[in-house]
This record gives C-alpha cells, structure tokens and sequence, in this order.
C-alpha cells in the first residue's frame, strides 16, 4: 500500500487540508509536511496519531476496500449490543428489519 496516497484519499474524502489534519491530530504543520512534501514514511507513533485526527484505527487506515468509520454514535451501538444476550440480540435485529422495511 501506497502511505502517502492513502493519506491523501483520506484528506480528499473529508476535505481536509494539512493544516487541519495538524490540528486534529496534534501533530505540527512541519511534521505533516515532511510526510507529505519529502515524501518521508511516517512513524508508527506519528501514523497512531494520525489514525487518530482521522477517527480510524490503524487496521482500517490500511484495509483493503470500504472503510467503516467508528463513529462515536455506532461505537455506543457497537460496545452495548456486544454485553448483549443471543436472544437480546434477535430481538433487536427483528425490530431494526421492521424499522427498514417501513421506510
């Protein structure tokens, strides 16, 4: 995979410039624009932190195809549905099918 390229599709997705990937990120302008300008690899401590600005993990930044953003509305979904019971489970997805089938 292509760093710098998948850095960029990142940027174009959200329409972010450096400067404001520096700011989400809490890295300096100067060490994004090594990354980007110098055409240098970013650390693995430099590349959390940018996962991070752009609300991914470091698995989804470099997954092949769709990327699913946890955002923090699915992430409540996510961490409840995981302490729930198999039959808890059912009876959510059933009343999700039904909420999708009245649309």
């Amino acid at each position: 995979m292509d760093t710098h390229k998948r850095l960029r599709q990142l940027l174009d997705e959200r329409g972010w410039t450096e400067y404001r990937l520096s700011k989400e990120c809490g890295l300096s302008e100067s060490t994004l624009a090594n990354i980007f300008r110098r055409n240098t690899l970013p650390s693995i401590s430099t590349l959390e932190a940018i996962c991070a600005g752009f609300g991914i993990t470091i698995s989804q930044f470099f997954a092949d195809g769709d990327m699913v953003e946890m955002t923090p509305e699915i992430k409540e979904l996510f961490d409840s549905w995981v302490s729930l019971t198999a039959e808890q489970k059912k009876a959510v997805m059933q009343m999700i099918r039904t909420l999708n089938s009245n649309k």
